[in-house]
């Protein structure tokens, strides 16, 4: 199976780990369904599964390649969905501001914020005094680098969080085609 990732390729990921496991918690809103992923990041250079180069953030905002961290013998979840209509002018603004970010420390604080909105219900409280752009996490990385080519993903760049994410793709199917669907990189190893 030979696919292809192009710049501004989103990719969202679900890890087994406690942390991870606390994020999609968290990310849920009361009554949704269960979250389906933890983490998301974009891609910066096109080429096949195991050679295109991302950009996220982890402890630090970084550009590495796909395969060398989710692949194996990684057994986290992977998707990847494609922004359809969306200008190759507009794209490589969002890829550009990606890029922008590395070696920005991770936000921590943003994570807090998230967490204590959720102890809100949802509301866009605290979130909203963490606009600062010095400290990024994955959701708010990739929501501003899109919103600065004017698209979203439903929520303001700083109230978007992975779930938020993965929704608006997998349900706006007229924006955002499935380009792999969710499971282990694995099923590419001989590709």
């Amino acid at each position: 199976m030979d696919v292809v990732l192009h710049p501004g390729d989103v990719f969202l990921s679900r890890s087994t780990s406690l942390l991870g496991w606390l994020i999609r918690m968290c990310t849920r809103s009361f009554g949704e369904k269960r979250s389906k992923v933890n983490h998301v990041g974009i891609v910066v250079e096109a080429g096949s599964i195991n050679q295109a180069t991302v950009v996220e953030a982890l402890i630090k905002v970084c550009r590495h390649k796909l395969w060398k961290q989710y692949g194996p013998p990684k057994t986290d979840d992977v998707a990847v969905y494609r922004a359809r209509n969306v200008p190759p002018k507009d794209m490589e603004i969002i890829v550009a501001e990606a890029q922008e970010q590395v070696g920005k420390k991770y936000g921590f604080g943003k994570i807090v914020a998230h967490f204590l909105d959720w102890l809100l219900t949802g509301a866009y409280v605290f979130r909203r005094l963490t606009q600062n752009g010095d400290y990024p996490i994955c959701s708010w990385l990739l929501a501003h680098a899109y919103a600065k080519a004017g698209y979203d993903f439903g929520q303001p760049p700083g109230a978007a969080d992975p779930d938020d994410i993965w929704d608006f793709v997998t349900e706006k199917s007229e924006y955002y085609e499935c380009i792999v669907k969710l499971g282990s990189l694995t099923r590419f190893a001989d590709a």
